[in-house]
């Protein structure tokens, strides 16, 4: 199993990314996905959850601002980033709800001022 996210970039705040996770290996359908950051010094944390029926959740910093969403035609997993703020800077990662599959590379994603 692979899960590759892309997407990530430089970009002032208020402007937007979308990030994009495709899975090899695995058929995504079954599973709760979601999507992860770390910054440097933190703990990696969820920011927003997609359930098996598609229902999203999300962490109350990112509330909002952020859509996670997914195809399964594509077996990819999105998240849709708007109004970036400085403190959304991180490595971003997809995986299952609960971390199952082993951790990709992520995609850096840092916010200007």
């Amino acid at each position: 199993v692979q899960l590759q996210a892309s997407g990530g970039g430089v970009v002032q705040a208020g402007g937007s990314l979308r990030l994009s996770c495709v899975a090899s290996g695995v058929i995504l359908r079954p599973y709760g996905m979601a999507w992860y950051r770390q910054a440097p010094g933190k703990q990696r944390e969820s920011v927003a959850v997609i359930a098996f029926n598609n229902i999203p959740t999300y962490a109350a910093a990112v509330k909002g601002r952020f859509t996670i969403s997914r195809s399964s035609a594509r077996n990819t997993v999105y998240l849709q980033m708007d109004s970036l703020l400085p403190e959304d800077t991180a490595v971003y990662y997809c995986n299952t709800q609960n971390g199952g599959f082993k951790w990709g590379p992520g995609t850096q994603v840092t916010v200007s001022s």
